[in-house]
């Protein structure tokens, strides 16, 4: 049988009790999975740098024989195309970015993420799959700028009114996460 492991990335100011990826830990341990949800440093004022760091950590800790899905929200979509810019070692059989900011939105608090490195390619050595997915109302994502994301070559899910897919938009359990975690083979 097929050793799997996840890896979650939160985002800006990290994804509290009340979140999905919170939620999707607890779930996924209990159905005996190997998961890995780093706290990255200074959440509130994460530097990509130091971020880039913590995630090469974390992704050290899994262990080589495992098939790896990474399921990233917000900033943390942020980190992942990042990562995926330094021709990382590793490449993982799944990548779920969840609610990625537009690349043209600078915020304040993680400027260091500014510009998003978006190219096809690098996403194809990060990851045998990705998949985009966005909500038609996100505050912090138009549709036009969710485009940007659409034409890196990877699938896309755009959820009709699910605001950033957050607590604050009524993101704690949700059961299409962990069905998407739990699926073998092709997205």
């Amino acid at each position: 049988m097929e050793k799997q492991s996840l890896l979650l990335l939160h985002g800006l100011g990290g994804s509290g009790p009340q979140h999905w990826q919170s939620w999707l830990a607890v779930e996924l341990r209990q159905k005996g999975l190997d998961v890995h949800y780093p706290t990255f440093t200074d959440f509130d004022t994460p530097q990509k740098d130091v971020w880039l760091q913590e995630l090469a950590a974390a992704m050290e800790q899994i262990p080589a024989d495992h098939q790896v899905t990474v399921v990233t929200h917000s900033c943390g979509c942020l980190l992942w195309l990042h990562h995926a810019a330094t021709g990382p070692a590793r490449i993982v059989q799944r990548a779920i970015l969840v609610a990625p900011p537009a690349p043209s939105l600078v915020i304040p608090e993680a400027a260091s993420f500014s510009p998003v490195p978006l190219v096809e390619a690098d996403l194809k050595q990060a990851s045998h799959e990705t998949l985009f997915v966005m909500s038609s109302d996100d505050p912090y994502c138009s549709l036009e700028e969710a485009t940007h994301y659409m034409q890196l070559g990877a699938p896309a899910v755009v959820f009709p009114n699910m605001g950033h897919i957050n607590t604050a938009s009524g993101h704690g359990e949700w059961s299409w996460i962990l069905e998407q975690c739990l699926r073998k083979g092709v997205m």
